[in-house]
């Protein structure tokens, strides 16, 4: 076996693609599209500002907006925060509606706005551990005003129906925010036709760089939204900032690649995730966390009757005890407790997440590997 170890957490972060880093490189040095886009005087910042526009172009064709539509942030957190806290701020008083599955940059961005005085209900999964359109009906107020949720779950890979919810939540007349960072390039998204108001995106979980990405503002969300970042009025006044050029290239391109070739990675993933669960599952008690069906086939958590010893087996096979997210954290993870496992078995939970260069033999190697470093209970003597 290859003394590097295995990659099974894409979900966390993917490597930066190769034509991605190709097209960044052509935005820094003198040589390259370096100027700022901002500066529309003379040809450097005009070539800047044309990489931009091509850049917007290709995050919009993948998610089916319009470029104008897309505002560009750091990443899919500050994307939340701009979402939930400017339309918040915006109204000045209201209720929200989430879920205690979602991301902790919506959740901890809620818990801010109760702090301002705003309420907010947290809705529980159904025994699927999915967040149905029932549950976001049951929840309503006549003064909620948005409704926040997560395409796919970061943690356990499982899909919310946007698309009903959507419906419900325009029928309403309250806005509808879509949390997509694990979704972009791993299932369609056509927001010409979805009732989503605002939704947010990240590169570096689409094979772009890290500190890029972007939120959607549909027209039900024009003018409903306080920017939250001052300083120039860039981005229709939502988001002050120079312009990161080679960043926004990345992203562009890394969406662009990512259209291209979706429908052959779902199928591949699919068949490797079926031969990776196959595996895993022949040792007694292994139990999957999540919706079997309604799921991204490059996302697995699992939960094994006896813990893998981690601190041995993460020198070879790189997974997350916890996501990303809360990792700096020891306490258990809240979607799988959301989800009702205790916090033993929460402890003895992993996320394994495959993608573009994950082979069958890394899938083969990974399973042989999480049957070697399962720890044995002790003896009832020890």
């Amino acid at each position: 076996m290859d003394a590097s170890p295995l990659y099974f957490d894409y979900a966390a972060t993917t490597p930066v693609d190769d034509v991605v880093i190709e097209a960044m490189l052509g935005c820094l040095g003198r040589q390259g599209v370096f100027g700022n886009p901002a500066s529309r005087g003379h040809a450097f910042g005009n070539d800047a500002q044309r990489a931009v526009d091509t850049a917007r172009q290709q995050v919009a064709e993948l998610v089916g907006a319009q470029p104008e539509q897309l505002i560009w942030t750091s990443g899919a957190t500050e994307s939340n925060n701009l979402a939930l806290l400017g339309v918040a701020r915006r109204r000045g008083k209201g209720h929200l509606i989430t879920s205690c599955l979602e991301h902790r940059a919506v959740l901890d961005t809620a818990a801010q706005l109760e702090a301002e005085g705003f309420a907010v209900t947290y809705l529980a999964p159904d025994e699927q551990g999915l967040i149905t359109p029932e549950a976001v009906a049951q929840a309503w107020r006549d003064d909620t005003c948005l409704v926040s949720l997560m395409l796919v779950n970061n943690e356990v890979g499982t899909l919310t129906d946007i698309a009903r919810i959507g419906t419900q939540v325009r029928a309403r007349g309250a806005l509808f925010h879509v949390d997509a960072a694990q979704a972009t390039g791993k299932v369609a998204i056509d927001l010409a036709r979805l009732d989503v108001d605002l939704m947010s995106f990240s590169a570096h979980k689409t094979y772009g760089p890290k500190g890029i990405g972007a939120l959607y503002v549909g027209p039900h969300a024009e003018g409903a939204l306080q920017a939250q970042i001052h300083g120039g009025g860039h981005e229709r006044g939502l988001r002050s900032g120079t312009l990161a050029t080679h960043q926004i290239v990345g992203m562009g391109t890394a969406f662009a690649l990512a259209g291209q070739a979706m429908v052959r990675e779902h199928e591949r993933l699919t068949r490797l995730r079926d031969r990776f669960l196959a595996g895993v599952q022949r040792l007694p008690g292994t139990r999957l966390n999540g919706c079997a069906q309604q799921r991204i086939p490059h996302t697995l958590n699992l939960t094994f009757a006896t813990p893998l010893n981690t601190t041995a087996l993460q020198r070879q096979l790189a997974f997350s005890t916890t996501s990303a997210c809360s990792s700096a954290k020891a306490a258990p993870s809240h979607v799988l407790l959301g989800l009702g496992l205790t916090a033993d078995q929460a402890s003895r939970s992993y996320r394994f997440s495959l993608g573009r260069y994950t082979t069958e033999q890394d899938v083969d190697q990974a399973i042989a590997l999480i049957q070697a470093h399962q720890a044995q209970p002790a003896p009832f003597w020890a």
